[in-house]
Formats: C-alpha cells, structure tokens, sequence
C-alpha cells in the first residue's frame, strides 16, 4: 500500500504542476478536479473516510462544478 500512496502523491504534484503551467482555463479546472479525486483517494487510504466524502464532493464535485458555471458565464466557454 505504501507505493500506492507514493504513486498518487506523485500524480498531485504533477497534477499541481501542471494546473498551474496549462494556458486552457478549462484544462485546469479538468485537472484540478482530477487533483481532488486523488486527494479523496489518499485520505481514504489514511483511514478518514469523512474528509475522503467530503473532498470527493466539496472538492471534486461542487467546486468543479461552479468553476465550470463561471467559465460559461465569463463567455470563456461556449456552450
């Protein structure tokens, strides 16, 4: 299990990495959803699953969600 965990913290900096260098708005707000689900996945391999259901629909979900409402709201997106 210890390289499973190494393994997503990998994919969360590289995640991070690559959310901050991408010029596509949309791209990383996709990769910044990704960077949640991974996020989820590791505090449900740390034993809490409560903040795992919590990322995974605060984070994953609703947050995403709205940046992507803004981004069509702003005409950066077409519908």
């Amino acid at each position: 299990m210890m390289i499973f965990n190494i393994i997503i913290l990998v994919v969360m900096i590289l995640g991070a990495i690559m959310a901050s260098y991408t010029k596509n708005i949309l791209a990383s707000v996709i990769i910044f959803m990704v960077y949640s689900f991974m996020m989820a996945i590791l505090w449900q391999q740390m034993n809490a699953p409560d903040l795992a259901i919590t990322e995974a629909a605060v984070g994953a979900g609703i947050t995403s969600i709205l940046f992507i409402i803004t981004l069509r709201k702003i005409k950066v997106m077409k519908k």
